[in-house]
């Protein structure tokens, strides 16, 4: 039986169109997933422009933010029937054996291979998802709601873990993309006074971090920064896909302070770490979650504690990608939602 899916078929820009797909069996411990929303990320986006700095498995099935219902159980599936609404992580295939998956942080086994680059993701009708990966969606979140679990998890870890926001502190996001913003609002959930920075065209995005309470710099930030006491912010959130933002970053935290990096940039630095030694800074990657992470937003989106209504800037079908692709890309809005007919 085929299905209609939005296809990255090459490396080459704007190599993505809708075709028809077989669509896919199921194994022992897999579910087939009726999509009923999926999110439009920026690697997407990446992986459109030909931006991206990742390995895809060409032709793929782009899609890894996705909510639906189950359609078909596996045999050996356990706590999961058909008509559950459910929504699911990126980890499609991870290695059990591998130690960082022992330890329960499968997001780092090296070998782990997510939706839409590394196997078929959630741009279609159906997709195929191990049990394993499965949340229960809440009653009373929409799809459309909950298909933006994964990006605001991808927050999570930036802000909640990997960063160290004490009520009070003053935080600096760079990039007011959808990752960006949703730092922000982690960081305001967690106490913090929060400015986040961009640039003139980034005018539609910084107005939804407004909406978050926060504060907004174009451009140069370096007053607000100091603004406090000299010494600069307790903790900077590098959110924005470029490398050059780390120089930024390194210049405006405090001694003893933290950056989070969380944005990707494939671009070689061509700086001195030496301030950051020399200010004794803790700097962490942020990469995807895990289980934890997963429960505790999901709690989070489904009492509305954390509200994401002002990120999401429309809804298209599948069969309007094109359109949502190009008003994700232009800074017109900060997120798209595609969904099945």
């Amino acid at each position: 039986m085929k299905q209609t899916a939005v296809v990255n078929f090459a490396p080459e820009k704007g190599s993505v169109e809708l075709r028809q797909v077989d669509r896919p069996t199921i194994g022992e411990e897999d579910v087939l997933l009726k999509v009923g929303a999926v999110g439009v990320c920026g690697s997407d986006l990446h992986q459109w422009t030909s931006e991206h700095s990742w390995p895809v498995n060409y032709p793929v099935i782009l899609g890894h933010e996705f909510a639906g219902t189950i359609e078909q159980v596996g045999s050996r599936v356990v706590g999961w029937k058909a008509g559950d609404r459910a929504c699911s992580e990126t980890a499609a295939v991870i290695d059990p054996n591998n130690p960082m998956t022992r330890a329960g942080l499968y997001n780092l086994d090296p070998t782990r291979k997510g939706y839409g680059y590394g196997v078929d993701g959630a741009m279609t009708e159906y997709v195929r998802v191990p049990s394993r990966c499965l949340h229960k969606v809440p009653d009373g979140l929409a799809f459309e709601r909950a298909c933006l679990t994964e990006p605001c998890c991808v927050a999570y870890n930036a802000v909640v873990v990997n960063g160290s926001v004490k009520p009070g502190d003053r935080i600096v996001v760079l990039g007011p993309g959808p990752i960006g913003l949703l730092c922000a609002a982690m960081a305001k959930l967690q106490g913090g006074i929060v400015a986040v920075v961009g640039l003139e065209r980034d005018k539609v995005r910084l107005d939804i971090a407004k909406q978050y309470g926060c504060e907004v710099v174009v451009g140069d930030c370096r007053e607000w920064a100091m603004a406090a006491d000299g010494l600069g912010v307790d903790g900077v959130v590098d959110a924005a896909g470029i490398s050059a933002t780390l120089k930024t970053a390194i210049d405006i935290v405090r001694p003893a302070g933290w950056i989070s990096k969380v944005g990707w940039g494939r671009a070689p630095i061509n700086f001195s770490l030496d301030p950051m030694v020399q200010k004794n800074v803790t700097m962490k990657g942020s990469f995807s979650h895990n289980w934890a992470m997963w429960e505790r937003v999901l709690r989070l989106l489904a009492t509305g504690i954390l509200n994401i209504d002002p990120v999401v800037g429309g809804t298209w079908t599948l069969e309007h990608w094109h359109e949502a692709f190009e008003t994700m890309h232009s800074g017109e809005i900060a997120k798209a939602v595609l969904t099945p007919k």
